[in-house]
């Protein structure tokens, strides 16, 4: 089963599924560097319902969002990665700064954030309740993050 879908493609699948009765939880991130915390919101994120399907951020929108010296890996490596995962159903990339676009084109009913957020603070918060969808903080506490890992690394793996 082919996981990495266009926007397109997606819409077409997201209404099928949710005509079948099928509850679509929608997760996104740029998951440069897949470590635990990426892991336990997304399946956090996939609890909540039938179909996961994850938002990835495009090249571009990573160098804005997160500064020139990322992403340590394009988009299309990401995708397969995270589309690698078991309780990922499908991955798209996206070019916005905000998944405003997507959540209105697919219309999840629930929209899962990680713990850096809380309901209140998701800035797609009135998007999703415009069309009748839900805000979920899913995940562990945010203890893990690529740029802590980036940062010890630089100093040669070592703690601090």
């Amino acid at each position: 089963m082919k996981k990495i879908e266009t926007l397109e493609r997606l819409i077409e699948k997201v209404a099928a599924a949710q005509l079948a009765g099928k509850k679509i939880v929608f997760a996104n991130g740029c998951f440069d560097l897949l470590h635990v915390g990426h892991i336990r919101y997304l399946e956090g994120a996939k609890a909540l319902g039938d179909i996961l399907i994850v938002g990835i951020n495009s090249d571009r929108a990573v160098k804005i969002l997160k500064g020139d010296k990322r992403p340590l890996m394009p988009a299309s490596e990401r995708a397969e990665i995270i589309s690698a995962l078991e309780c990922v159903d499908y991955v798209t990339i996206f070019d916005a700064l905000t998944v405003t676009e997507l959540l209105t084109a697919l219309r999840p009913n629930i929209h899962a954030k990680g713990t850096d957020y809380s309901v209140d603070s998701v800035p797609e918060r009135e998007t999703v309740k415009a069309y009748g969808g839900t805000v979920a903080i899913v995940g562990d506490p945010k203890d893990h993050s690529t740029t802590i890992f980036l940062e010890k690394i630089s100093k040669g793996g070592q703690q601090g």
